[in-house]
């Protein structure tokens, strides 16, 4: 996990929410303040965080290069669909970290049999925190 965020720069945020008080806007706005460069998606698109917010992971990746790292806010059902939209993406993120709570064991076979390092279960904000502080 170290070594995944030492490497990243630019994370993907699958289902960051607008609201301030959600997890994945509170995760979002962390990574920003240490320096990661955000990309929101978003169904309704606008802006989060003072970034346009893509409405579909294809527009991200179609308009936005060297994305490092997705980081997913969906719920453990929509995850093998996640992962399958993954590979059919312009690019493949290196990493593909899902939340706290969330898991599948088709979709991590399934990414980590293309190459792509796969976290589960485990709150990004919580592991930077616990690894660099």
């Amino acid at each position: 996990m170290k070594k995944v965020l030492e490497n990243s720069k630019k994370i993907a945020i699958l289902g960051l929410s607008p609201d301030a008080q959600k997890p994945s806007n509170k995760v979002a706005k962390y990574l920003q303040d240490k320096g990661y460069s955000i990309i929101p998606i978003y169904p309704k698109g606008g802006k989060i965080l003072g970034i346009k917010a893509y409405t579909s992971l294809q527009d991200a990746f179609s308009q936005e290069t060297d994305i490092d790292l997705l980081n997913v806010f969906r719920k453990s059902e929509a995850l093998l669909e996640v992962a399958q939209e993954v590979l059919s993406l312009p690019y493949l993120p290196k990493c593909v970290w899902v939340q706290l709570g969330l898991n599948n064991k088709e979709a991590k076979e399934l990414l980590e049999n293309a190459g792509i390092t796969y976290f589960e279960d485990a709150c990004i904000k919580i592991e930077h925190q616990r690894i660099f502080q």
